[in-house]
């Protein structure tokens, strides 16, 4: 997982199930590492591979019961995910349930063949071009403030609750926000509207 400080690798939610199933995992924090790693991509016979990139395939360490079960509750959410996706539009390549999350109730990740969020941020900052790419919204539906927003029924707060998820996934991976101004807005409105 690479990052732009060593505490926000370290508490990166892409590591939520790794950390849970005992994976180690490197952390990289150094502006150069990722992209080092474009051309390092093996290590002693093991590939390297971005916890932020793609599906995350745990390969042997997922039993068969726990991919069942997996794609069942893709299959239970698929409504939900539409909706998100729809209130979401060109925001997002894609909207899709996790495997990475136990805790967190979304996260961004990369398609497997784009560049990384973090390095494309580095390559902005130093004026090079980058090419354009949107990240892929992963959701966890075991979380409460997922739960709530799949009961969600007024469509303009629906909306709300999913730019406020995609802008936290955006701050934890340690993006900037378009506009921080709007996402105060919204989360203002939807606490008094959850507390009034």
């Amino acid at each position: 997982v690479t990052a732009e400080t060593l505490a926000a690798a370290k508490n990166s939610p892409h590591l939520e199930i790794l950390r849970k199933k005992g994976i180690e995992v490197l952390l990289l924090a150094d502006r150069v590492d990722e992209w080092a790693l474009s051309f390092f991509t093996e290590f002693e016979g093991k590939q390297l591979q971005s916890v932020a990139k793609g599906d995350l395939d745990l390969g042997k360490l997922a039993d068969e019961d726990e991919k069942k079960a997996q794609e069942k509750e893709a299959g239970e959410h698929k409504d939900l995910i539409e909706r998100i996706k729809k209130a979401l539009g060109e925001k997002v390549k894609d909207v899709r349930v996790t495997h990475r999350l136990t805790e967190s109730p979304v996260c961004l990740a990369a398609d497997a063949h784009d560049m990384g969020m973090h390095f494309g941020r580095l390559l902005k900052a130093a004026g090079q071009k980058v090419p354009g790419s949107k990240p892929i919204l992963e959701v966890n539906p075991q979380h409460p403030l997922v739960q709530r927003l799949g009961s969600e029924t007024d469509d303009a707060r629906f909306g709300d609750w999913s730019h406020v998820l995609f802008d936290q996934a955006l701050l934890a991976e340690g993006a900037q926000l378009e506009d921080p101004a709007g996402f105060v807005k919204r989360l203002n409105q939807l606490i008094l509207a959850v507390n009034p």
